[in-house]
C-alpha cells in the first residue's frame, strides 16, 4: 500500500513556526486542535472529521489520496503536513514543485506517536498542552507495565486478529502502528510475522488456523458493522466461542496522535482474557 521509496521526514522543512497549515492527515488535524493549534489550519481533507466543530468551517481540499493540489497551493500554506502511508508521493512532489513546504510524517510505533506530538509543539513554539502529552505518556508507561506484568504471569499475551478490510480480508503485520499499539495494550497480533507485505491478504482458513482469542472489527478504513458480525461468529476460533468479537472505533487503532490517549484507556480491557 506504500511506495517503499517514498521518503518521510523526522523534522519539518521550515525554520519558523508556521501560521498557515494544511493537514492531509486526519489524526494530525485532530492533534493540532487538541494541542491548541487548530487556529493555524487553513485547509483539511474531507476525511478530517474530528473535532466536528473545529473542522466544519475549514476549506476541504479533497481526500487523503485525491487532494486538489491547486486548491492547496491557492491557500498559500506555510506548511502542508502529510503522511508517508496515507498520502501519495505524486501529490507531495507536485506541491513541492510549486514551492510548498511539505512535512511527510510516518509514526510506526506508539513512541513514534509521542515523538510526533513533541515535534509539533516544538515546531509551532506552542507548549500549552505539554502537561496533557505528559499525562498520555504516563498512561502509556502504566499500560505497558501492566502488559509486561501480565505477560510474565501468563507467559504470553492475548492472541488478537484485527482486520482492516473485508474483500479481500486484510490485516496489518508487525511493522505497523496498529500492531505495535495492540502489543502495548496486551495483544499479540496473530499475523504479525507474515512476510508478504505490511497489509497482507488473509484467507478465512488462516484466521481459523491462527486461533485468535479476540477479534477487533474497526470502523475504518473498512467500515465493519453489525452486519459483518455473523461472518466472524461462525469461525471455529476462541474469540467466536467466547463472545469476544468487538466492534471498535477504527480511530483508536489507526489514528496516531492525541487519539492514543483514548486508545490506551479503551483497548486494554477488550484484550483481557483469563488463561
Amino acid at each position: 500500500m506504500t511506495d517503499p521509496q517514498y521518503r518521510y521526514d523526522m523534522d519539518a522543512p521550515v525554520d519558523t513556526p508556521p501560521e498557515r497549515v494544511v493537514s492531509l492527515v486526519p489524526s494530525v488535524t485532530e492533534s493540532l486542535f487538541d494541542l491548541g493549534l487548530g487556529g493555524r489550519l487553513v485547509g483539511v481533507t474531507s476525511f478530517c472529521t474530528r473535532p466536528t466543530d473545529g473542522v466544519a468551517a475549514l476549506p476541504k481540499i479533497g481526500g487523503t489520496k485525491t487532494p486538489d493540489v491547486q486548491k492547496i497551493i491557492d491557500l498559500r500554506p506555510d506548511l502542508v503536513i502529510a503522511n508517508h502511508e496515507e498520502n501519495r508521493k505524486e501529490d507531495v512532489e507536485a506541491l513541492e514543485a510549486a514551492g510548498v513546504k511539505v512535512w511527510v510524517t510516518y509514526p510506526q510505533t506508539v513512541p513514534d506517536c509521542f515523538n510526533l506530538l513533541w515535534n509539533i509543539m516544538y515546531l509551532f513554539d506552542h507548549t500549552a498542552m505539554v502537561e496533557r502529552v505528559r499525562w498520555i505518556e504516563r498512561s502509556y508507561d502504566w499500560v505497558l507495565g501492566a502488559t509486561k506484568a501480565r505477560e510474565d504471569r501468563d507467559g504470553r499475551l492475548t492472541r488478537v486478529f484485527a482486520p482492516i478490510w473485508l474483500n479481500p480480508l486484510m490485516t496489518p503485520t508487525a511493522d505497523t502502528y496498529m500492531s505495535d499499539l495492540l502489543a502495548v495494550c496486551g495483544g499479540e497480533n496473530v499475523f504479525a510475522q507474515r512476510a508478504d507485505g505490511r497489509y497482507p491478504r488473509i484467507e478465512w482458513a488462516e484466521v481459523e488456523a491462527a486461533q485468535p482469542e479476540v477479534i477487533l472489527l474497526p470502523s475504518e478504513p473498512f467500515a465493519f458493522g453489525e452486519q459483518h458480525l455473523p461472518l466472524f461468529q461462525k469461525l471455529d476460533v476462541p474469540a467466536a466461542k467466547h463472545g469476544r468479537i468487538h466492534l471498535v472505533d477504527g480511530a483508536l487503532l489507526t489514528w496516531h496522535g492525541t487519539r492514543i490517549g483514548f486508545a490506551l484507556q479503551q483497548i486494554p480491557p477488550l484484550l483481557e482474557v483469563q488463561p
